[in-house]
């Protein structure tokens, strides 16, 4: 297999420097090997890049493009959707449908509110959650990520000297500039701990319990037996809101989310990501009871993008795509055979590796030797070394992100899975 040149995004990025800063509009696009990548074109599961390549993609925008690239579906709907007009700053039809989707998928979604990104909703339900209990703290699990704002960008990734005490963990921030106030209402646990939490949430004095109910930021890690069952009864006992972030598992793992791949329902979630197939939105979602407070009771939620028209139009025809009875089975089937393809082209290479994964997303985890149960697991995972085997791929055209996660879509045939897999073997055998 022939390896690829990336000389004119090397050249790209250079330009582009002199009026981006980095030569990106995100810090999540710099520090991968051999630098950030430009691109002219995208169709399903192919990125082309100004060097001319052709790249087998598992990035998917970081998660979204559930559908792969520029699917007709969501291109129609959406082009169709602009004749009328782009931003009305008042309601649409568009928008009364994408929320009904929503609420005949989503198991807690009884009323919707949209908002710009992951990151908006995340801060519109924690104020949600503060207004209705009358607390102030909320619990956010390490390892899990709910955006970058600095109330919540804590303890992501922090070492296992800065996390110190398992029991009571250190609130560690992500980057300079945080405030430090803004973490005072935070409260920092290891996830999958049910006895640790309950033990916290005694104290009554928590709003809301947040976490990604399968932690796909840092890895690719199931709930325990029980746990998520336990988080929720002991959250009732105690006066707390627990909290689905299922900005990645949305749609992913279920036409309805992990809360319904898992069978249990939280009482406020939210979703973003796969929700529009690369068209900037996101939703809270809950029962009307709750979010009814953000119409009569006070709870401000704004945002002069919420529930654009073409987000609208993407959603209703990302979702009416989702929701086809077979298409998470082909989703998980198509995820399975490429964590088997991994797994096996890494074991023949003599290269140690965990890898695990939902319908729609593996991640892998070179050095480990168990499976991972939680975040302070993950620390020994040989992050140089699976640089290396990230770039070793990219040279033979599979572009995968590398903190370890591979994003699967509907437009990942069996043969672009077998040329996956063969391109692992070969750069296994490369940093073997």
């Amino acid at each position: 297999m022939s390896t690829l040149s990336f000389k004119k995004s090397e050249d790209f990025i250079t330009e582009a420097s002199g009026y981006l800063a980095g030569g990106v509009s995100s810090n999540f696009r710099l520090g991968m090997l051999p630098g950030p990548l430009a691109f002219t074109k995208a169709e399903g599961a192919i990125l082309h890049d100004v060097d001319g390549n052709g790249l087998i993609d598992y990035y998917l925008g970081m998660g979204p493009m559930i559908l792969g690239h520029n699917p007709a579906a969501v291109r129609e709907k959406v082009a169709a959707s602009m004749n009328d007009g782009i931003l009305f700053g008042g309601q649409s039809q568009l928008e009364v449908d994408a929320a009904k989707l929503l609420c005949q998928i989503v198991p807690v979604a009884e009323r919707v509110r949209f908002s710009g990104s992951g990151s908006e909703a995340v801060q519109g339900v924690l104020r949600l959650a503060r207004a209705v209990t009358g607390q102030t703290k909320v619990i956010k699990f390490e390892g899990h990520y709910h955006g970058w704002f600095d109330n919540v960008l804590w303890s992501n990734a922090p070492s296992l000297e800065a996390a110190g005490s398992r029991e009571t963990p250190n609130v560690t921030p992500l980057s300079k500039g945080q405030e430090e106030e803004a973490s005072s209402g935070l409260v920092i646990l290891p996830w999958n701990d049910l006895d640790l939490l309950q033990t916290r949430l005694a104290q009554g004095d928590i709003a809301a319990v947040i976490m990604e109910p399968a932690m796909c930021n840092s890895g690719a890690i199931a709930p325990r037996d029980g746990y998520l069952e336990g988080a929720k009864e002991a959250c009732e006992k105690y006066g707390t809101l627990l909290i689905f972030d299922e900005t990645i598992t949305g749609f992913r793992l279920a036409p309805g989310g992990a809360q319904q791949y898992f069978g249990v329902t939280p009482h406020l979630a939210t979703f973003a990501k796969a929700m529009a197939n690369g068209f900037q939105v996101a939703a809270i979602t809950g029962p009307e009871n709750l979010m009814e407070l953000f119409a009569t009771g006070g709870v401000l939620h704004g945002g002069t993008y919420n529930s654009q028209i073409l987000s609208m139009a993407a959603t209703i025809a990302t979702l009416e795509n989702v929701s086809v009875p077979s298409f998470h089975n082909d989703l998980n089937n198509k995820s399975i055979k490429l964590q088997e393809g991994i797994e096996k082209a890494l074991a023949d290479a003599g290269v140690q590796a965990s890898i695990a994964g939902f319908p729609g997303f593996i991640h892998v985890g070179l050095g480990l030797t168990e499976k991972p149960r939680e975040y302070r697991d993950l620390i020994a995972i040989d992050k140089e070394r699976y640089r290396a085997l990230c770039h070793a791929m990219l040279k033979r055209g599979v572009r995968a992100l590398e903190r370890g996660a591979w994003f699967v879509s509907s437009t990942h045939t069996d043969d672009i899975l077998d040329e996956t897999i063969a391109a692992v073997r070969e750069a296994a055998e490369e940093i073997a």
